[in-house]
């Protein structure tokens, strides 16, 4: 077990102490669905490979529990060690506004994507993240520092990473839901990954995936969600999307016919409205599992497989 965060009641990130005996009972109880059909899947803390910081006024950390002000942080026991590496240099920029800093670790180093209210960068800054040990750096989407093109790895398939672009926040995770999947999917020979982002489950499945970014076909499913004509090509749908839902999508596939529907979603309350529009269409949900993914945190990642009844 980890080390207690010397954060943990003051930072807004844990809910749970990840490192006391009964943490899975705590945050166990702390499951708000109803009819979970197997054990939690648990994932150990020190393993998140992306954390975003917020910057105000020169001060750099993560926001107090239940505030905007900010906990100064320049090491945090949930993260992999090469962010912690890189986060006292971080702090140190000459900041200022306010900004968000999004810090991933890629197969092949750090990439920072910097998101700010202040409409331009000032040389000074610029400079100092030009001396940042990362491999990539963006400020408001544009490319700041370019050493080499980050790049992420699914299974033994590898891909370029464009920089602040969705992963899962531990390899450790995806893994497990890519087990997950691919499991659940065996047996169905016509798969549609929806909102595949870089194609965590694409590949594995020797799927067709559907999403504004990544590697598969450019498609924005909330304004235009696969129809039910395009969803007879396919006898099951992947859907990961984003805290948002899926209701556009989930409309169409409750008037589909797909055989079966595997949900992997981050946001319960989105999914519970979007399961009920699936059950309202024939689908019956068969497996509710939740998964851990947000170590101390209070959020679950739900995964859920739905059949079409006959």
């Amino acid at each position: 077990m980890a080390n207690k965060c010397p954060f943990f009641g003051k930072c807004g990130g844990c809910k749970f102490d990840f490192s006391a005996p009964d943490y899975r009972e705590q945050k166990r109880k702390d499951i708000k669905f109803p009819n979970i059909t197997g054990e939690p899947i648990w994932l150990e803390p020190g393993t998140r490979r992306r954390a975003e910081f917020a910057v105000c006024w020169g001060q750099f950390g993560l926001y107090e529990s239940g505030t905007k002000n900010i906990i100064p942080i320049t090491h945090c026991p949930n993260l992999v060690p090469e962010i912690n590496e890189i986060l006292p240099k971080l702090a140190q920029l000459p900041w200022s506004g306010s900004a968000q800093c999004l810090v991933t670790k890629c197969d092949n180093g750090i990439d920072v994507a910097i998101t700010s209210n202040v409409p331009y960068l000032s040389s000074e800054l610029r400079n100092a993240i030009l001396g940042l040990p990362v491999i990539s750096a963006s400020w408001n989407n544009k490319i700041i520092k370019h050493d080499r093109k980050p790049v992420v790895t699914f299974d033994d398939i590898q891909v370029e990473y464009p920089s602040g672009a969705f992963l899962q926040p531990s390899i450790e995770g995806a893994n497990e839901l890519r087990r997950l999947v691919t499991e659940y999917a065996q047996g169905y020979n016509r798969i549609a990954d929806l909102f595949c982002g870089l194609g965590n489950f694409t590949f594995a499945l020797n799927a067709d995936g559907f999403d504004i970014v990544g590697t598969g076909v450019k498609r924005d499913l909330f304004k235009q969600p696969l129809t039910v004509g395009m969803l007879k090509n396919y006898d099951c749908v992947v859907m990961d999307p984003p805290r948002a839902g899926a209701s556009e999508q989930c409309a169409e596939l409750a008037k589909s016919n797909v055989k079966r529907i595997i949900y992997v979603s981050c946001n319960p309350s989105t999914l519970h409205h979007d399961l009920y529009l699936l059950e309202n269409g024939g689908y019956e949900v068969v497996t509710l599992i939740p998964v851990d993914q947000f170590v101390g945190s209070s959020h679950w990642e739900m995964f859920c497989v739905l059949d079409k009844q006959s």
